[in-house]
């Protein structure tokens, strides 16, 4: 059996949008499991003015989280990461906490704003790419600026950006044309990361298991293993 990454979801209880409650937190992670997934990083929002939850609350819930997931799933390992939205001052934050980055990695999962210009886009990675920091950009295929923008996206990955994608845009609950733009990532080779991208029960639960089957069909099983077991392995510090 696969034992599939889920590198970007938001399951920790209470610390921002995602999980409202621990229910809703082990019903989540029991979705993940069944879908073959054995490994997780769960990425709390950090945006000023948004998602500004102290960083002692993530902590507590997050251990109580993996206590309990240990207990229940003692195959899955549970790790603990950030979805960091870019601003002007994100190198001076990284440096000075402890967290923000992908498990005490160098890794930072960069989200953007729709508003945002391919400009911004290409100088926050660049910015953190000189400060010693690899950008993996969140959910990419969300962006306007980048959207259909094929060439701009691949001079984001030569610049040495690492791209993730939401499984659901993958599999195309976002529609058909979401859909063939996430495909032609992937057979451009431009495609990293996956992520759930979970939030709730509702509309945003999780669907990795989906999401391989139909990767495996179009991209072949050695890539599916590349994108949901090896890449992720860079993001766990040893």
């Amino acid at each position: 059996m696969a034992l599939w990454t889920d590198i970007h979801c938001h399951i920790i209880p209470g610390v921002d949008d995602g999980a409202k409650d621990r229910k809703t937190a082990m019903e989540l992670l029991r979705m993940e499991h069944n879908d073959g997934v054995r490994r997780i990083i769960v990425t709390p929002h950090f945006r000023r003015g948004m998602f500004e939850t102290p960083w002692e609350k993530i902590s507590e819930q997050f251990f109580l989280l993996k206590e309990e997931a240990s207990r229940l799933y003692p195959d899955m390992d549970i790790r603990l990461g950030c979805e960091f939205h870019a601003n002007m001052d994100m190198i001076e934050f990284l440096k000075k906490n402890d967290w923000g980055t992908m498990d005490g990695t160098d890794y930072v999962l960069t989200e953007f704003s729709e508003v945002h210009s391919l400009s911004y886009i290409r100088e926050r990675c660049y910015t953190l790419l000189c400060n010693g920091y690899t950008p993996i950009i969140a959910h990419a295929e969300r962006y306007p600026a980048l959207y259909k923008k094929y060439d701009e996206i691949e001079n984001l990955v030569d610049m040495g950006a690492m791209i993730q994608m939401n499984a659901s845009s993958i599999i195309g609950s976002d529609g058909f044309g979401m859909k063939g733009f996430c495909k032609k990532i992937m057979k451009m080779n431009l495609l990293h990361f996956v992520g759930s991208d979970a939030h709730n029960l509702d509309k945003r639960k999780p669907c990795m298991g989906t999401c391989a089957a139909y990767m495996k069909r179009v991209m072949g099983e050695e890539y599916t293993k590349r994108l949901l077991e090896e890449n992720p392995s860079r993001l766990i510090k040893k």
